[in-house]
């Protein structure tokens, strides 16, 4: 079949490196995709660094895909040569397990993700099964697609499952790559939208993508703004900071959720008796499958929610990786293959 570029990590810490390698012909249930764009996730750091169990090397990063399928395996269902398919952090499943049979595909004991059970989109081509695939939109660009496979599902997913409805007021924690995009999701579904994060320089940003409050962490007491606005029905925490959550958490209403993306390393604390009289939650979630991708995207091609992205060549891959970990990227990276 020929060759292709792709960046590997050939051991866990090591750096990257490109490389040639055969281009990988689709199994049974399976595509092949010409990757065209994928984004660069602070997750990457899972494979890049070792740390989820059983992930064998060298193997390529990458679960913010955007690209074209131009190959089928037998048994690919009604896919298609040629439709433009995305794929994110669910990346298959076992079908076997009790969560899938309960169809709950997201928390299968044997999920698979792009970049870590297989080789992802850090490269030219790759093979995702054909669970895994979304169906991209005409009007969306592949770099506008690969951070919504993870960063945009995320939020969009979690938001529309919270339980809040049009009018109520939903706080996001955080501006970065996940709140930058969860607060464009928040003020198109119609909810009264809260911006908080550290410092007055978020402001602007903040009102430019749609927020009707802001709320500076670094002046202001947290909690006590949002009661002021009569409490979040919603928080959506994007942040890795669990100082952060714990000063948000008091200004959630009856019956208000605490809904966490971002991982912290450090336990949340919260009022025991806050969570009972109030009748609070808190709540983890775990972004989508792929037709929540799917969804994702036709959300956001309808609405006009973008990513902020910085765009960097496939050979550039190691230098738009340390960007995106140093915490000084402008919100997402993302990989061209020039494909």
């Amino acid at each position: 079949m020929g060759k292709m570029r792709a960046v590997q990590v050939p051991a866990p810490k090591k750096p990257f490196e490109l490389v040639e390698k055969e281009i990988p012909s689709p199994q049974k249930g399976a595509v092949r995709v010409k990757v065209q764009a994928c984004g660069i996730c602070h997750s990457d750091s899972f494979t890049k660094d070792g740390l989820f169990p059983g992930i064998q090397y060298p193997r390529v990063p990458g679960h913010e895909i955007a690209g074209v399928i131009d190959a089928l395996g037998e048994d690919a269902g009604d896919w298609k040569i040629g439709q433009r398919v995305g794929i994110g952090w669910h990346g298959g499943h076992c079908k076997i397990c009790l969560s899938c049979r309960r169809g709950d595909f997201m928390t299968c004991s044997k999920l698979q993700t792009p970049g870590i059970s297989y080789d992802g989109g850090y490269a030219e081509y790759m093979i995702a099964p054909i669970e895994a695939l979304a169906l991209i939109p005409e009007n969306l660009s592949p770099v506008e697609v690969g951070p919504l496979m993870c960063a945009g599902i995320t939020t969009f997913n979690s938001l529309r499952n919270s339980g809040a409805i049009a009018g109520e007021t939903v706080g996001i924690l955080g501006i970065g790559g996940l709140g930058h995009l969860a607060i464009q999701f928040a003020v198109k579904m119609g909810f009264r939208t809260v911006a908080i994060a550290r410092g007055k320089d978020k402001q602007p940003l903040s009102k430019k993508l749609g927020a009707h409050h802001y709320i500076d962490s670094e002046s202001q007491n947290v909690s006590d703004e949002l009661k002021k606005l009569g409490g979040a029905k919603v928080i959506l925490s994007t942040v890795t900071s669990s100082d952060a959550i714990n000063a948000a958490i008091e200004g959630l209403s009856i019956d208000g959720k605490l809904l966490i993306v971002g991982i912290t390393q450090e336990p949340i604390s919260a009022s025991v008796l806050s969570l009972v009289g109030g009748r609070r939650i808190i709540e983890g979630w775990p972004c989508g499958t792929s037709i929540n991708s799917q969804d994702t995207l036709s959300f956001s091609a309808l609405s006009g929610v973008r990513s902020m992205n910085q765009i960097f060549p496939l050979e550039k891959a190691a230098e738009a990786y340390e960007l995106m970990m140093s915490g000084k990227a402008r919100f997402r990276v993302v990989i061209e293959t020039g494909l």
